[in-house]
């Protein structure tokens, strides 16, 4: 039985071996015979070829000499095929997906020396569904291939010559290409000439020739060409920003894949790169539907970059002569798209030489590097061109930093730099007149950005405002934690400063009538020294004078040293001084002031006022002035020379000084003086106000002992054609007032106080008016003077408030040298200037008619003489 069984298992297996060869060779001499006739009625395509062959068992196909060509070439529903294959195998062929669903796939395609035109077909309809006859491998290779692929409107899309071809789960539709990428693929090995690709109308990419060794693929001659002029561009695509143009001398990468809508590759090594965009200076408002797909670079390497950025002038903004970068885990994908920098990336490195900018101002350095947490730039220019806000013309040897954070955080920006140095800035910054700056926005900052230091060495800066040029030699200073805020009042941003330390020398600040200097700066929140500083006029009195249109004070002033103790803030966004000590120490000031100019016009406010209209709260609980000289000058039209009040080894003390805006400070201002009075006599004085006091009231006293009358020459012989003899002993007053007049007592003590009348051109004594004026002065005034009330001085809102203390002043020597009916005894004295006047003139007539008189007569005589000759 078993033996039956056998035999009968074998004889059934050699019949079926049988009828398999048998259809095998039928099938064969079919296909050789019937199955181009059966592709042309049955699908889109004819084909034929030399010699084919085809096993029924596994589907392996070999075909030599094959065409293809479309049935219908205008039918762009399908992919279009036309060409030839010297050599088709195909293994485990689909043949009954290609009979009854019209879909050609293989496991393994191998294409020897094909030459093929591929014309993709129409793009999807993604309403009906309607799908065109795809064509599916899953592995490919092609050895010596010319493949042009084309638009479904014959529009070339992808080219390659020479073209050697391996890749693992190809997949090539018309979706793909359109939307993502042409092709995907898992493994590859590709080696060609002449690749061409063109996405659009605009571009056209071009590669000369690309090999794949043990893994590694290098690409040479890589180039990305614009189809079009710039100008074209502008005009076409008027809602596109920018243009691209680049060119890649040689590039090799690894481990390459494309999946989908997925580019990665490993160790891309990309050589003498050529960037060029142009930007045509538009701003694109409407979003624009982006052609996604993910970028995945493990590790980028690029040497010897140029980059070249044109404006839409066609003018340089940014030119990089030689890039160099290294950049770890680079990717682009959706989630990066949604930063406000769309890459990702691990670490990079980043060096340049030759770096030269443009956008109204020239910038150029040397070079420069960057990392996640460093960053150098050496030798910066900076040249002038044209600027709204600010012309720099200055160098920079060096500019250091590292970066503690960097990047963004939902979309707001992140940063926090550990420290910066900059060595060696010379030059000049210029700001210009600008339109007021709008309010800005501050949205897109993580605040505060952060400096925890800041250093600048060894610089010489100039900085140019409304041609007012402040300059700092040999500057080095010091900033630590430096915080930018936010602040919507002041355009989106204001500073905060926790400490810094300024040391120059030879400041200057040069304005339109002063040139200010200092010898040395030494500055730090808390600490202020500076020593030699002088504010000296850049013109003479006269040129002042001829220069000014109203009445205004000329300073020439010298002190050899400031220093100032306490806090203050200058640069945040709530500015406070608060000073427990400042002391000036030696100072040497002359005030010059002509009355020749017409007087000012506005209304001066008192001292107290213009400390309460200080916009920061201000403290300085004590003021010193030491061992310094005060001169004053004054000359009028009808003055001979200025009048000169001299106040030396002047010293004073001021306490509480503010601006009444610093909480628990008080505000009652208190001053005292003590120096030498026209350098022969002591003077005292005391005043006081209160800054928070709106009604500006004062109080002023003092005392003066001691002063020769002829001390006071120097000022009353050019202003009033006087001069004096005798002496002052001693003159107290007691004064209070507001901004509409001043009073209080007054008490002087004199004794053979005589003055002399002088002739204004000649200084020469007038002793007739002279011994008039002096009948109505009280030469002394007894040991126990009494002290007069000083009332009804009303203050000129447009004069200072010396003028109104002097007022004060006059009023009282009035009353006390010629008596209380001060106005009587004026007139009494006119009166009597004008008889001396009358007489003086008549008898200059006198004189003359007595001059003509004996004139006349000798004339007569001599007629008579000669008569009786």
């Amino acid at each position: 039985m078993k033996k039956n069984w056998v035999k009968k298992l074998l004889i059934g297996f050699g019949i079926l071996l049988g009828i398999i060869l048998l259809a095998n060779f039928g099938l064969n001499i079919w296909l050789k015979t019937q199955l181009p006739d059966y592709i042309k009625k049955n699908t889109d395509y004819k084909v034929s070829y030399k010699s084919l062959n085809v096993d029924l068992g596994t589907g392996n196909i070999l075909a030599t000499g094959i065409t293809v060509n479309n049935k219908n070439p205008q039918n762009t529903n399908v992919i279009g095929l036309q060409g030839t294959i010297d050599t088709l195998k195909i293994s485990r062929f689909g043949i009954y997906d290609a009979i009854f669903n019209k879909v050609i796939s293989s496991s393994d395609l191998l294409l020897a020396k094909p030459n093929l035109n591929i014309i993709l077909a129409k793009p999807v309809d993604q309403k009906t569904g309607k799908k065109p006859n795809p064509v599916k491998f899953e592995n490919i290779r092609i050895n010596d291939g010319t493949i042009n692929i084309f638009r479904y409107n014959k529009q070339k899309y992808v080219g390659v010559e020479a073209f050697n071809l391996y890749v693992e789960n190809l997949q090539l539709t018309e979706e793909s290409v359109e939307e993502k990428l042409p092709v995907v693929f898992d493994q590859y090995s590709i080696k060609g000439k002449n690749f061409f690709f063109q996405p659009d109308d605009v571009y056209a990419l071009k590669i000369d020739k690309i090999t794949t060794t043990n893994g590694q693929m290098s690409v040479e001659n890589f180039q990305l060409q614009p189809l079009i002029s710039f100008e074209e561009f502008k005009q076409n695509y008027p809602e596109k920003s920018k243009m691209f143009q680049f060119s890649i001398a040689k590039m090799n990468f690894t481990d390459i894949a494309l999946e989908k809508n997925k580019i990665s590759l490993a160790n891309a090594h990309i050589i003498n790169p050529f960037i060029k965009a142009y930007d045509t200076g538009i701003s694109v408002k409407k979003a624009v539907k982006k052609k996604s797909f993910d970028i995945d670079f493990k590790d980028v390497k690029v040497d010897h970059a140029k980059v070249q950025m044109v404006k839409s002038n066609e003018k340089d903004l940014l030119f990089a002569q030689d890039l160099n970068i290294n950049i770890n885990q680079l990717q682009m994908n959706k989630e990066s798209s949604e930063e406000v920098i769309p890459v990702l990336y691990k670490d990079f490195k980043i060096y340049g030489k030759n770096i030269y900018y443009n956008d109204k101002q020239d910038l150029f350095a040397e070079s420069f590097s960057l990392t996640p947490k460093t960053g150098e730039i050496k030798n910066i220019i900076a040249k002038p061109v044209q600027s709204s806000n600010a012309l720099l013309d200055f160098k920079t040897n060096l500019v250091q930093f590292n970066i503690a954070k960097f990047g963004f955080d939902e979309k707001k920006f992140n940063l926090d730099i550990s420290n910066v140095l900059v060595d060696g800035i010379n030059g000049k910054i210029t700001s210009l007149k600008s339109a007021p700056k709008k309010k800005g926005s501050a949205q897109g900052i993580n605040y505060p950005i952060t400096v925890r230091k800041i250093n600048v060495k060894n610089s010489n800066i100039t900085y140019e405002a409304n041609n007012q040029p402040l300059s700092l030699r040999n500057l080095n200073a010091q900033v630590e934690n430096l915080e930018l805020i936010e602040n919507s009042a002041k355009n989106g941003m204001a500073a905060k400063i926790k400490s810094y330390k300024i040391v120059a020398e030879d400041f200057q600040y040069k304005t339109r009538f002063y040139q200010m200097k200092m010898a040395n700066l030494n500055a730090t929140q808390n600490a202020v020294q500076i020593t030699q500083f002088s504010m000296l006029p850049l013109v003479s009195r006269a040129q002042f004078i001829r220069m000014i249109p109203v009445e205004q004070d000329l300073y020439n002033i010298k002190v050899n040293q400031i220093t100032a103790q306490g806090n203050w803030d200058l640069f945040g966004e709530n500015k406070s001084v608060n000073a427990s000590n400042v002391i000036i120490q030696s100072a040497n000031a002359n005030i010059f002031r002509s009355k020749i100019p017409a007087d000012d016009p506005k209304i001066k406010p008192l001292y107290s006022k213009l400390l309460r209209s200080i916009k920061i709260p201000m403290y300085i609980n004590q003021l010193q002035l030491k061992n310094s000289i005060l001169e004053y000058e004054e000359d009028t039209p009808k003055s001979n020379g200025p009048g000169k009040l001299t106040f030396s080894n002047f010293n004073m003390n001021v306490k509480n000084l503010n601006s009444a805006k610093m909480k628990g400070k008080p505000t009652n201002v208190d001053i005292k003086i003590d120096c030498n009075f026209m350098k022969t006599t002591p003077l005292d004085v005391n005043w006081s106000f209160n800054t928070a006091d709106v009604n500006d009231n004062f109080a002023i006293s003092g005392k003066l002992s001691n002063i020769p009358a002829v001390a006071l020459n120097s000022f009353i012989v050019p202003y009033l054609s006087v001069s004096a003899t005798g002496s002052i002993q001693q003159m107290l007053f007691n004064f209070k007032g507001n901004p509409k007049g001043i009073g209080g007592t007054f008490n002087l003590k004199h004794k053979d106080l005589k003055i002399s009348v002088l002739d204004k051109k000649s200084r020469e004594k007038k002793n007739l008016l002279s011994a008039v004026a002096n009948l109505f002065i009280k030469s002394d005034s007894g040991k126990f003077p009494e002290s007069v009330v000083v009332e009804g001085v009303e203050r000129d809102p447009t004069k200072s408030f010396f003028n109104m203390f002097w007022k004060g002043i006059e009023s009282g020597l009035k009353q006390t040298l010629v008596g209380i009916n001060v106005d009587k005894t004026k007139k009494k004295v006119e009166k009597a200037e004008k008889k001396i006047e009358s007489v003086k003139k008549s008898i200059k007539d006198a004189k003359k008619d007595i001059s003509t008189l004996t004139s006349s007569s000798s004339t007569q005589h001599k007629r008579k003489n000669k008569d009786k000759k």
